[in-house]
């Protein structure tokens, strides 16, 4: 996370300034004490307002997250979730954007197709130590992502796709954002379809199981499993006269390939204390 270059957003009408130091007092005319209501925007400290991303796939049959190492203080050489500063006439979401194709390397192209969903606001007054930064973040669990440029742009030095489990401490409060996506991408795997888009295009619900135990980090009964899955209209349709042999001594497992479903009525919820 993060921008040195001067080109951070200031709130209450203050352009960008320099690295660390907040901008000079607003020009007469608009935005200064004058203006509209008698608003007085050098009555407020100026802080920055940075995006950030947790970017989640299905790897080898382990929940990944993509993230960056800091090229730059603070924090250099720790791992954090790739971002930056929004740039004066930018979006978050755009900024989210930008960010991720420049620090991981992955294509434009790629990055402004993945379908983002807004995850909070992170606001603590000391959750940067250059100063007041507030941080919209972003989360995706996207399949079929290729690996990132090992070598990063922007203020990171590398990126890559990691376990969620094995990530260790990263830098600033990236492992409450971490934990929070985490959480929203299980419950967005209670409602939608979304699973499916991690199986072969016929898979065994055994397969589609285990994607929804890797997302959930937790077992689940495959009777109950199959009931669920198939008493829900249009989630899945049966491959006429597929089967497909697995590891175990019974009969061939039937194909299944996505239904026309987008939403999942009623949801398939997570066991009872994985529901964060």
């Amino acid at each position: 996370m993060g921008r040195t270059d001067g080109r951070r957003a200031w709130t209450h009408g203050g352009g960008p300034g320099p690295a660390d130091a907040p901008p000079g007092p607003p020009a007469s005319g608009a935005g200064a004490a004058d203006g509209v209501g008698g608003y007085d925007p050098r009555a407020f400290e100026p802080f920055a307002v940075t995006a950030d991303l947790a970017v989640f796939t299905v790897r080898h049959g382990t929940l990944h997250v993509l993230l960056i190492r800091r090229g730059g203080q603070p924090y250099e050489g720790a791992w954090a979730l790739p971002g930056g500063f929004l740039l004066p006439r930018e979006s978050a979401e755009t900024a989210a954007r930008r960010e991720l194709a420049e620090e991981t390397g992955l294509a434009a192209d790629l990055v402004a197709a993945l379908h983002l969903e807004q995850l909070r606001t992170y606001s603590e007054p000391d959750r940067d130590p250059r100063m007041r930064v507030v941080s919209v973040a972003f989360t995706a669990l996207v399949p079929d992502l290729p690996e990132p440029v090992e070598t990063g742009g922007g203020d990171a030095d590398r990126a890559r796709w990691a376990p969620v489990d094995e990530t260790g401490p990263l830098a600033f409060d990236h492992d409450a954002i971490l934990a929070d996506a985490r959480r929203r991408v299980g419950a967005k795997l209670e409602y939608t379809c979304l699973a499916t888009a991690f199986c072969p295009p016929e898979f065994t619900l055994g397969e589609l199981r285990a994607v929804y135990e890797t997302v959930w980090a937790a077992p689940l009964d495959p009777a109950n499993f199959r009931r669920k899955v198939l008493a829900t209209p249009g989630f899945v349709e049966a491959v006429p006269g597929a089967a497909r042999l697995t590891g175990g001594r019974g009969k061939p497992a039937a194909l299944y390939r996505a239904g026309p479903a987008t939403a999942l009525h009623p949801p398939l919820l997570r066991p009872e204390g994985h529901r964060g």
